[in-house]
């Protein structure tokens, strides 16, 4: 037997009307190895191997279009599988004078590539240069729902207008034109098909001898299963990166309904308990009884169908589940369920096989659920979600689609399950987030001034604003701490990192600040001994202690006392900005002051500086959470302070907000403190002195003048007390003091006494024996005013004392 190949001859055997064999070509020698002498006369049945079909071969392969199998006898014994086609002869006159065979190899080139290329489970088509159907195989007939006699010489635009494939078309035009082969992935729904598919398309050219373009062919296979993966796969990457980044609950669970819209579904809903929103822990065990409505706040809804624009202020609108609704019984069980409007039609079955969509082997137990009902509501599908973190119930999710037309496939419950699950760990992350940050508010708020103390020396306002929710509260704190002398404090400070530890470091800063202001140091030395305890404090921490390390080490304060006596402004600075300070017509006073280094760095110094300020002028403390930008430099941003504060306002509580809204970013990433104060200037009428001579005979002198004085300010029924602690006071000045001695009597809220020497030694309150003669002075004067004290200057020592005076009085 000759050897198939792919130039294997075909045979031409003439029959005649009796069936005889009346002519045979070359080919056939070649073909079967009988030479004419073999065959000529001979009936043609002898050739074929099997008994020949009936009426062979009149009746058989009438046309080119419709050629027999069958087997044929070779010379050597052999048998040859052929495909015979058999035409009529007909004479001049009409009349049939016989039959034309033709004889081809099965695996002839010719014959098994026809057969491969109309089988083959890929789409094939060749068009002409006008895109007219010239030859398409089975598969490609399916897609189009057409066969191949309804569009062989029809214009593909023509005879499918309501396929939205124009990229397809485009590109096969184009090949026809440029000559050059392209590939084209289309999605589009084939005819008769309920659902999208995906397809890999390849075309070529074809050529003639001369290399001129023919035909344009090409093949397509639906590659949806690879493309829907991959796009499954590109929404989980963007959720990845788009869900979790606010760390706030309902900001969260607007993520993950953004991110599924339009992608994936057209309508997401994001249902959470009250409690979840509250930051508080999830209801456990989840509050669902049976036969109770569960209802839950929605906290996101996005839809295609209109523009979502920015979400409505206010609490999220509550939503009820009934005890029966699918949702309910999602929570209940804690699996998703799947709800489509009408069974789900065959997928694809052009390329690898039948689509998986509606394949039961891929959907879980009791999945999906048929509802003809949800069709009332727009939707082809709906699939609800628990949204679950760390074994807590949060609450629900569901994805709806109403604009496409394909139904849910099991792949895309996976894909929501996949969103929830990774929208349910961020929204609990923002929970915990919430509530520790919560806690750190309540915490810093209870450590800060609840209001501001009372006083004379300026008029104060504040403000304190945590940093936004996207970042942790910080340790920034300021403080009105009222001193002796009618004298206040002015202090603000920030301790570094962020959460409980560091508002727990600015609760015990701001008490050992007020603690030393007791002791009325000056603000260099009241910094030093703050440096001091800071050192302490970081020293007692053990290396192997399981707390957080302490913020107090880094920390920066700025301490600055105001004297509306003296119209002085004292200051010192532990790495803390300096004070902006305003005179009254609105020019800037420039603040000299070199700042010392943070706190608990230990070894330096920290100088005070002094300023004389006309009554008016505006003081403005503040901490760097104010001032920081990443966009603009300090220097920009103080500049935009000062002139926040150069704005005509009726009093400072407006100017706050004013400033605050001026200057403070959109986006904080740290707190922000600004302390205002406005000073004020004791009139010299309301301040008397006198020297008072080392001489117990003065006594008496001093007293009167005291008295005269008090009666003067018309505050008679201070006279008694006045004159008591004059002269105990200045008694006990002389006995154990030193030269020069000063009496002070201060009007302002309150009457104050104060006595001055320079000695250092300070005295002390101590309870007098039955039968001592003295020891009683100073337990007098506290048991007849409402404070007393001393204070240390480089000039020696001052003890005042203050009886607190009705706020009828005039002043």
């Amino acid at each position: 037997m000759e050897k198939a190949g792919k130039d294997a001859p075909t045979a031409a055997v003439v029959v005649d009307p009796d069936g005889l064999v009346s002519g045979w070509s070359e080919g056939g020698r070649l073909l079967l190895g009988w030479t004419s002498a073999d065959v000529l006369g001979r009936p043609v049945t002898d050739l074929v191997a099997d008994p020949p079909p009936p009426g062979f071969p009149e009746g058989h392969g009438a046309a080119a279009d419709d050629p027999g199998f069958m087997a044929l006898h070779h010379r050597d014994g052999s048998t040859v599988d052929a495909v015979v086609t058999v035409h009529p002869l007909v004479g001049s006159d009409g009349r049939a004078e016989g039959r034309v065979m033709t004889v081809q190899r099965w695996d002839r080139r010719p014959v098994i590539a026809d057969r491969a290329f109309e089988q083959c489970p890929f789409a094939l088509g060749v068009y002409d240069p006008e895109l007219r159907f010239l030859w398409v195989n089975a598969s490609a007939c399916r897609v189009m729902a057409h066969d191949e006699e309804q569009v062989l010489g029809e214009k593909y635009r023509e005879l499918f207008p309501e396929l939205d494939d124009k990229a397809y078309t485009d590109r096969l035009s184009e090949v026809a034109r440029t000559g050059e082969p392209a590939r084209l992935i289309t999605v589009f729904r084939p005819l008769g098909s309920d659902y999208a598919n995906a397809w890999a398309t390849s075309m070529w050219p074809v050529r003639d001898a001369e290399g001129r373009v023919r035909a344009v062919a090409n093949w397509g296979f639906d590659m949806s299963a690879e493309y829907w993966a991959r796009q499954r796969l590109l929404i989980l990457n963007k959720a990845g990166g788009g869900i979790g980044r606010t760390l706030d609950v309902v900001g969260t669970a607007r993520e993950l309904a953004r991110t599924s819209v339009p992608v994936f579904a057209d309508l997401v809903t994001v249902d959470l308990f009250d409690e979840v929103l509250g930051g508080e822990e999830p209801p456990s065990p989840p509050a669902i009884a049976h036969g109770q409505t569960v209802t839950l706040s929605r906290a996101a809804r996005h839809s295609v169908a209109v523009d979502s624009g920015p979400p409505p202020a206010g609490r999220p609108q509550r939503i009820g589940h009934a005890p029966d609704s699918v949702a309910t019984r999602c929570m209940a069980t804690g699996t998703s369920t799947v709800e489509l409007a009408a069974e789900p039609g065959p997928g694809g079955e052009w390329a690898f096989g039948p689509g998986l969509a509606a394949d039961p082997a891929h959907w879980p137990p009791g999945n999906p659920l048929i509802d003809e009902s949800i069709a009332a509501d727009g939707l082809t599908g709906r699939i609800t979600v628990p949204l679950r973190a760390r074994g807590a119930l949060l609450g629900v999710v569901t994805f709806a689609r109403s604009d496409r037309p394909e139904a849910f496939t099991a792949d895309d419950l996976i894909l929501a399950e996949e969103l929830t699950a990774k929208a349910a760990v961020a929204i609990d992350n923002a929970r915990r987030y919430a509530r520790e940050r919560a806690t750190a508010l309540t915490l810093q708020r209870s450590l800060l001034p609840q209001r501001l103390p009372s006083q004379e020396a300026v008029e104060v306002a504040s403000r304190y604003l945590p940093a936004g929710t996207g970042a942790e509260v910080g340790g920034d704190w300021f403080d009105v701490i009222p001193l002796s002398g009618a004298r206040v404090a002015l202090v603000v400070g920030d301790v570094v990192g962020h959460g409980l530890h560091a508002s727990a470091s600015m609760g015990r800063l701001r008490t050992a600040v007020r603690t030393l202001a007791d002791v009325d140091l000056p603000p260099d030395e009241l910094l030093t001994h703050l440096d001091d305890l800071v050192l302490h404090l970081a020293g007692d921490l053990q290396p192997d202690s399981h707390f957080q390390p302490t913020g107090e080490s880094g920390a920066t304060c700025l301490y600055t006392v105001y004297d509306p006596v003296s119209r002085r402004f004292t200051l010192a600075s532990a790495g803390h900005p300096l004070p902006l300070v305003i005179a009254p017509g609105g020019a800037t006073t420039p603040v000299t002051a070199q700042p010392g280094p943070p706190l608990g760095i230990g070894g330096l110094p920290f100088e005070a500086t002094e300023l004389e300020l006309p009554e008016g002028s505006l003081l403005a403390l503040y901490t760097d959470g104010l001032v920081e930008s990443r966009e603009l430099d300090a220097g920009h941003r103080i500049g935009e302070l000062l002139r926040g504060l150069n704005h005509t306002a009726t009093s400072l509580e407006e100017l706050c907000d004013t400033v605050m809204d001026a200057v403070l970013p959109e986006r904080r990433t740290d707190d922000a403190a600004l302390l205002l104060a406005r000073t004020r200037a004791l009139h010299p009428d309301h301040v008397a002195g006198w020297d008072v001579e080392p001489d117990f005979a003065q006594v008496p002198r001093v007293r009167k003048l005291a008295v005269d004085q008090v009666e003067a300010w018309g505050l008679q029924e201070a006279a008694f007390v006045t004159e008591l602690v004059v002269s105990e006071l200045v008694t006990n000045a002389i006995r154990y003091g030193e030269p020069p001695i000063r009496l002070r009597l201060i009007r302002d809220t309150a009457l104050i006494c104060e006595v001055s020497d320079a000695s250092s030694t300070a005295p002390h309150l101590r309870r007098a024996r039955a039968f001592d003669e003295g020891g009683r002075g100073l337990l007098l004067v506290a048991q007849l005013t409402q404070g007393w004290g001393t204070r240390h200057n480089a000039d020696g020592k001052t003890i005042w004392c203050a009886q607190t005076l009705p706020r009828t009085q005039p002043r």
